[in-house]
């Protein structure tokens, strides 16, 4: 109940907020509509019509879950209106771009802490990559892959890889490089290769700093999904749901869209938490 409490409090701060929010920003479609007529309405009145517009500006919390119910849990997961069917498009290209950024992460850290050509020249190229805007980079990935003939899931995947390695790349290495000269020597002492070395020391050690980075990489995965199916002009995938709610200004299409995606990287995030305390528990790191 402790923690209940504070949670739900917080929460309830930030919907009391939003309701706050929608009477200014939906205001002057209310007033706008009341002057042609030539009607007035009560203060209750006004608020209420700022909570209930049908393409509103800012849409009031309970349209927002209306809209996820309807698109979650009344829709036949196969619909094409369905946010399940959706995010299965979504999560499907974040998980083999995560894969493929968490991999390639992996194997460079473990270059860049064995081998100083590879701290001097690859770590600052990985640094410098992270400065290009994805934005502007993922319509050069999908234009580049679809002129050899690769479309579909893979564009998307490559560009959610991007985003995912970087931060698999630093917690790696700094996790690699976490045992301390004492430890090392004790190695050296009882004549430790370095392959035994890193399997009985330096990956072991690594491993907190590993699964903590992978909770930023799997949400910065998703976001690289998303970013991936906008410049396509996808028709299926959470990216192409916030694509027609623009087209067509449908906000509360994109609002549900949006929590949507973040159900979904924190479900991600969570699951990774798991298998991390259930991995640290069984190496004995972690009660």
């Amino acid at each position: 109940m402790r923690t209940v409490f504070p949670v739900l409090t917080v929460i309830g701060v930030i919907v009391a907020l939003w309701y706050a929010a929608c009477i200014p920003m939906n205001s002057p479609w209310t007033i706008q509509q009341l002057e042609r007529a030539g009607k007035t309405m009560t203060v209750t009145e006004h608020i209420a019509d700022t909570w209930a517009q049908e393409r509103p500006r800012l849409p009031a919390p309970h349209q927002v879950f209306q809209e996820l119910w309807d698109t979650v849990v009344m829709k036949k997961i196969t619909s094409k209106r369905s946010l399940v069917y959706h995010g299965w498009i979504t999560l499907s290209a974040t998980l083999l771009g995560f894969g493929i950024g968490t991999g390639l992460g992996i194997l460079l850290a473990v270059g860049i802490v064995h081998s100083r050509a590879m701290d001097m020249s690859v770590m600052p190229w990985a640094i410098v990559s992270q400065t290009i805007p994805i934005i502007a980079i993922a319509p050069m990935i999908i234009v580049v892959l679809y002129s050899i003939g690769v479309q579909g899931l893979l564009p998307k995947a490559f560009i959610s890889a991007y985003l995912s390695f970087f931060p698999v790349v630093v917690g790696m290495v700094k996790g690699l490089r976490s045992p301390d000269a004492m430890q090392l020597d004790l190695l050296r002492t009882y004549y430790a290769s370095s392959a035994q070395g890193f399997w009985k020391l330096r990956l072991p050690a690594s491993l907190p700093y590993l699964f903590a980075s992978l909770k930023i990489g799997v949400a910065a995965s998703l976001v690289g999904a998303i970013v991936g199916e906008l410049p396509t002009g996808a028709v299926r995938g959470l990216g192409a749901r916030l694509l027609a709610g623009s087209y067509y200004g449908q906000t509360v299409q994109i609002w549900s869209a949006l929590f949507a995606a973040a159900i979904l990287a924190a479900g991600l995030v969570a699951l990774i938490g798991l298998i991390e305390r259930i991995t640290l528990r069984r190496m004995g790191m972690r009660t």
